[in-house]
């Protein structure tokens, strides 16, 4: 049977992750218009993108959205306030036992007929009235009163104790993850077990922040103490873990109104005190407090539920709450994407859901490959776009170029039976780089994979099996080009098609026709060479001037050199209006003055003594507005093209391509 090979593009990144390439070229689009990457970054970030395959991955700002929408969610769940009017309600259920049980103890004392027992009754009945009477308004004052009371009625005995009980249970579990039947004795072992967690705790929080060993150590605690801290690998987790929810708690007393809130912790205070649990919980809340002062342990949130939940319930959900205030902190900043990775994607699971957390998985993806591919590079003076990061912005403009090109002719054809690359084909190889142009020799490479795992199919290629074809130039072409960058450019939207221009001519020429000399100048004011790695953040300065004269001064300089080939490409939206004196000054004038003209023109003919051509393209002039080019064609033996600056790259390119297949 025929043996049949299958190729496709090699990449570096697993088929789940982001498409690099369509990443920058999205990234690009935002760059090329404002020339700062971090915040063509961090807008790409905000807005989020759709990958290859149709999937929208939802931006920060989207998620920033849905943050604020659970908040105000959850803020309208639960309410502490409604769980102490609750405990009010029972407390005042169980005085009406009690006071319905004192008044049936009166009626049979009356029925008897026994005086003294009427009397004696009725001085009970007083007692406890008077009793309950002076036991406050505060749910604290009264659960304490009730605490000392001796109860007339059974049924009310019983009751208040289950609530005790409840609020025990509840406390705890405001705390402490650990989850059980408590039981009403506060002498009883598992209370004692607590106490003696918490105080082992605190010693080796204390002993860490001497630097002293642990004892006991992490490991005989866990033993013991584990089933109070689910999930915690290291002293650090314990703390992290008690101090979350000890600073939630703390938010869910500051989120009440001040009556209700010296109400709920003198409870608090008052349950802790009757458990023998207040000394070890407040020698450990300062413990916590000094280990992690970077808590926000004042954080207040108001809950304006229309219903009452367990004060574990309440606390749970102000932990979420300051979860979700830190990620909204974070989203809402203006630069977010430099700490993307500090985001805790498994806090954005618990409170939004997989779907949040996988888009900012993908999210990370898309930076981490960005980079990974060698697109962008991060230093001491922030983001940078790569040189291959420019090439490959560069090749995807000329991509889009060659796309618009109706009937083009193949990419960098010559004439010649061979895909050319600049010049003949030769019957020698190389190794690949990475970052180099990609001219594949086949049968080398298929030969080094097979030196390199022996034979037997499939034949697997890596990266170092690559051997990619030499060329030897014929001809050699230098192409300058000359980008007006005065004001004007940036008012009328023409820099950037300019700067996608460039880029794709100078990726055209150093990947199909590498021996060829290629350099950029832009000239407002005054002219300077750019490097090519430049041209993806090139801005404008607010300076006025378009000293063409100096370009063309400068571009011959640059071509001084060069054999074969040489030409100059004009950009440029106006004509000349500006020039250097003798002293090298630039003079400026609108309109332009006749020296302006005459000193640009002195160079044009210097130019063409020098056998440099001059192509010009004027971008949305009129020719009765702009007689000056046609002049410099004249002069020069060049040619003037007339466009529109969505044209710009379509004209050029082709120029160029046909220019170097004619010779």
């Amino acid at each position: 049977m025929p043996i049949r090979y299958g190729f496709r593009q090699f990449r570096g990144d697993d088929d789940d992750d982001p498409d690099a390439e369509e990443l920058l070229r999205l990234l690009s689009e935002d760059y090329l218009e404002h020339g700062d990457l971090e915040l063509a970054l961090e807008r790409f970030l905000q807005d989020g993108y759709t990958t290859r395959d149709g999937e929208r991955i939802a931006g920060l700002e989207e998620l920033l959205g849905k943050t604020r929408e659970k908040k105000r969610a959850l803020e309208r769940d639960l309410d502490p306030e409604g769980e102490l009017l609750k405990y009010h309600q029972r407390l005042d259920e169980i005085e009406d036992l009690e006071q319905a049980a004192g008044q049936e103890l009166l009626a049979e004392a009356d029925e008897s007929g026994d005086e003294r027992r009427l009397e004696v009754t009725q001085d009970l009945v007083r007692e406890r009235e008077r009793q309950r009477e002076l036991m406050g308004d505060r749910l604290d004052q009264r659960l304490s009163g009730f605490q000392q009371y001796e109860f007339v009625s059974t049924e009310a005995r019983e009751s208040f104790e289950a609530m005790m009980e409840e609020i025990r249970a509840d406390i705890l579990n405001t705390y402490f993850e650990k989850t059980k039947e408590m039981l009403s004795d506060p002498e009883s072992d598992e209370w004692q077990d607590l106490r003696e967690m918490m105080d082992a705790l605190s010693t080796m929080i204390e002993q860490d922040r001497r630097g002293e060993a642990l004892d006991p150590s992490f490991a005989s605690f866990m033993e013991r103490f584990g089933s109070y801290f689910p999930g915690a690998t290291s002293l650090e987790d314990l703390v992290r873990m008690m101090a979350e929810r000890a600073a939630a708690a703390e938010a869910m007393f500051n989120s009440l109104p001040a009556e209700q809130q010296r109400e709920l912790r003198g409870m608090f205070a008052n349950v802790m005190t009757n458990m023998n649990l207040d000394l070890s919980m407040a020698r450990l809340s300062s413990n916590l407090r000094q280990a992690l002062p970077s808590v926000d342990w004042d954080r207040a949130q108001r809950m304006r539920g229309q219903h009452g939940g367990s004060f574990a319930e309440a606390r749970s959900v102000m932990e979420q709450l300051g979860e979700l205030s830190g990620l909204e902190t974070y989203l809402e900043g203006s630069r977010a994407a430099r700490s993307l990775d500090e985001v805790d994607i498994e806090a954005l699971r618990r409170n939004l859901g997989d779907d949040a957390a996988r888009h900012v998985e993908k999210l990370r993806a898309a930076l981490r490959q960005l980079h990974d591919r060698g697109f962008i590079d991060r230093d001491r003076e922030g983001l940078t776009l790569s040189a291959k990061g420019v090439r490959q912005i560069g090749q995807q403009a000329l991509k889009d170029l060659f796309g618009q090109l109706s009937g083009s002719p193949t990419l960098g054809s010559h004439p010649s039976p061979s895909v050319a690359r600049g010049g003949d084909r030769e019957e020698t190889t190389k190794p690949w780089k990475p970052g180099e142009p990609f001219s594949l020799h086949l049968s080398e490479t298929l030969r080094n994979a097979v030196f390199r795992q022996g034979p037997g199919t499939p034949v697997r290629l890596h990266p170092d099996d690559f051997a990619v074809e030499e060329f030897e130039a014929t001809r050699r072409s230098a192409t300058v080009f000359a980008i007006d960058l005065s004001l004007s450019m940036a008012m009328r939207g023409n820099l950037v098609p300019a700067k996608k221009m460039v880029l794709a001519l100078t990726q055209l020429i150093r990947s199909k026709f590498p021996r060829d000399f290629v350099a950029v100048v832009g000239f407002g004011e005054v002219a300077q060479e750019l490097r090519i790695e430049d041209i993806p953040g090139l801005t404008i300065d607010y300076n006025y001037g378009t000293n063409l004269q100096h370009a063309l001064a400068l571009s011959r300089h640059l071509l001084r050199q060069e054999k074969g080939d040489c030409q100059i490409v004009v950009v440029t939206d106006g004509e000349p209006t500006a020039h250097l004196l003798d002293n090298g000054e630039p003079f400026f004038s609108w309109p332009p003055v006749p020296e302006t003209l005459e000193k640009t023109m002195a160079e044009v003919l210097r130019c063409t003594k020098a056998g440099v051509i001059i192509n010009t393209f004027a971008l949305d002039i009129e020719r009765s507005q702009f007689p000056f080019v046609e002049q410099i064609a004249r002069v020069n033996g060049g040619r003037t093209f007339y466009t529109s600056v969505d044209e710009l790259g379509v004209y050029v390119l082709d120029d160029f391509v046909n220019h170097r297949r004619a010779g």
